[in-house]
């Protein structure tokens, strides 16, 4: 009796050599690259803080070659990403130490930004200019101590002579003003001050806010609408001659929607009623009336006839 030949495998061949393919996860299948590849060490990769979008941002960033642009603009022209996404991802890796830009003013008086992408997590700390090591003051001379058999009596103030007042201390700085609110908040009033703020990085990107600023500055805006502020007054008063660098640009605008709040309008011009305009519902012609009807010519013609 002829043994049986079994033609069939029993199960599907495995992309792997061996019995190695796991029961479930992921199986790599590896191909060696010989060009055009960056090497991305596991610390990124597999960061247990990072955003994903943050890694993905690191790692293209290190596959770019040096002096290529990665500005927030020209990554969000390259990306689907928002530019307020791609920023919070820049600083996440300058906060991990993956990213670090640094402004400089050139000789000609330009500000530009260097960037530096590191594929090992910066440790190294970098003083800011407020916590840089200051100088020591040089100590005062001493002055000699006379020896008591050279000190002379003081001699007693005539009564036309009187002590001089002590030296005035430094007044202490004024306290900011605190925010203004609009004495009658509407949905649409804030609307219109929450698409202002945020819109202000479109302009001018140093003054790209949180959106707990924006939350926070809203109010504040429209206290600026109430009293008769357009929102192009309101976007020039606040991005107008900016410092540079601009570390804080929620504390700018804070200041300066409290300090350079202008004063309500007068009640005449904010009350004004302006009648609509109707069409006339004989000649159809334009004409101002609180309610629609017939224009003065076409009443007139109704009160006076033509005669045959």
């Amino acid at each position: 009796m002829d043994t049986q030949q079994v033609s069939a495998p029993s199960r599907a061949p495995s992309p792997l050599p061996g019995d190695a393919t796991p029961s479930s996860g992921v199986v790599h299948i590896n191909s060696r690259h010989t060009r055009r590849f960056t090497v991305v060490g596991n610390h990124l990769a597999q960061h247990r803080e990072l955003s994903l979008l943050a890694i993905g941002l690191a790692t293209h960033i290190q596959s770019l070659p040096t002096g290529a642009k990665i500005g927030i603009r020209f990554l969000a022209d390259r990306f689907p990403e928002s530019e307020a996404r791609i920023a919070a991802a820049l600083r996440e890796l300058e906060v991990h130490g993956y990213l670090r830009r640094i402004r400089e003013r050139l000789p000609n008086g330009r500000v530009v930004t260097r960037t530096c992408s590191y594929n090992q997590p910066d440790t190294t700390p970098h003083p800011s200019p407020a916590s840089r090591p200051q100088p020591r003051p040089r100590p005062r001379p001493r002055c000699p101590v006379p020896a008591p058999a050279q000190c002379a009596t003081p001699t007693p103030l005539s009564p036309d002579r009187t002590l001089a007042p002590p030296p005035a201390l430094p007044a202490a700085p004024a306290p900011s003003p605190p925010l203004p609110t609009p004495h009658a908040p509407s949905v649409e009033l804030l609307c219109t001050a929450t698409d202002l703020l945020a819109d202000l990085r479109r302009d001018t990107p140093q003054l790209i806010l949180s959106e707990r600023d924006v939350d926070r500055l809203s109010h504040a805006v429209a206290a600026w609408l109430e009293r008769g502020a357009t929102p192009e007054m309101i976007r020039r008063a606040l991005a107008a001659d900016l410092p540079m660098p601009l570390k804080h640009p929620a504390k700018l605008l804070e200041h300066r929607l409290a300090a350079l709040l202008p004063p309500p309008l007068p009640l005449t011009s904010v009350h004004r009623v302006v009648t609509p305009f109707q069409t006339c519902d004989g000649c159809e012609r334009a004409f101002r009336s609180p309610t629609p009807g017939h224009c003065r010519d076409c009443r007139t013609d109704e009160h006076h006839p033509p005669t045959a």
